[in-house]
């Protein structure tokens, strides 16, 4: 499957969506931000899918905001524009399924903030990343004032936004913003590898634990204690929980089937 703006292939249990605009460094349109809001839909009702992996076509992964259509668009077009984003970025979070970033080249802007949305990020060695908003006088979209800072804390969010200065993907993964680092050349297979790790795992306990985490900034401890409480009654009732604990009784390594 495909289309103009964002290419989609589904591996076994594994949803790839490529951004494709190389020409412009898969900077987003709203065609792309659209493809990408329906494929992140339909994953949500299908079993199959187990993890969906983002990735950009061509020399990386995301420019963000298209700097060559900027000033054209009036301030109710660059609301409404926003407003998508935001959409996307919700929907990333609300989605029961982990979302993989694979990312190489260079992100920048709100490629950056794509990028952060997601649950994991796996990025090549030589990658680089840049908050590069105040180069043309605009501030973050797509959630980056949110997602940074409990990253990497306030003072060095703010340094990067300010600067605008390129990141090496070495200094986030020391920083704890990004999960592993490979070689360029290996950074599909690798990402292939674990994303195919957590198709084969419990998908529905993956899909629970995400969202009592992202839950986790907005409450207080005793209502995580009482979600975790509710979701777990529903939890031992699972065929995955079943096979878990027959597989430790029988000494093997568990099947999952993300039921």
């Amino acid at each position: 499957m495909s289309q103009e703006h964002l290419l989609i292939e589904k591996l076994g249990p594994v949803l790839s969506l490529t951004l494709n605009r190389p020409e412009s460094l898969n900077a987003f349109s709203p065609e792309m931000i659209l493809g990408l809001k329906n494929a992140l839909t339909k994953p949500q009702d299908d079993e199959d899918i187990q993890v969906i992996v983002l990735s950009g076509a061509g020399r990386s992964f995301s420019a963000g905001g298209d700097v060559k259509t900027m000033g054209q668009a009036g301030s109710i077009q660059v609301y409404e524009h926003i407003g998508k984003l935001n959409e996307l970025i919700l929907l990333m979070k609300d989605t029961e399924k982990p979302i993989i970033a694979a990312v190489h080249g260079f992100a920048a802007g709100a490629g950056v903030n794509l990028a952060l949305a997601c649950d994991l990020i796996i990025a090549a060695e030589d990658s680089k990343f840049a908050l590069s908003f105040s180069q043309v006088g605009l501030i973050s979209d797509g959630g980056g004032s949110y997602l940074l800072p409990r990253l990497i804390g306030p003072h060095l969010a703010k340094q990067f936004f300010f600067t605008a200065e390129p990141i090496p993907a070495e200094r986030l993964y020391q920083l704890g913003a990004i999960n592993y680092l490979v070689p360029v050349e290996k950074l599909q297979e690798e990402t292939t590898k674990f994303a195919l790790k957590l198709a084969h795992g419990p998908g529905k306990a993956f899909g629970k634990q995400k969202k009592l985490i992202e839950q986790s900034y907005t409450s207080t401890l005793e209502d995580i204690l009482e979600q975790e409480r509710l979701i777990q009654t529903l939890m031992v009732q699972t065929a995955d929980h079943k096979e878990g604990i027959t597989a430790f009784k029988e000494k093997r390594k568990p099947a999952f089937k993300g039921k």
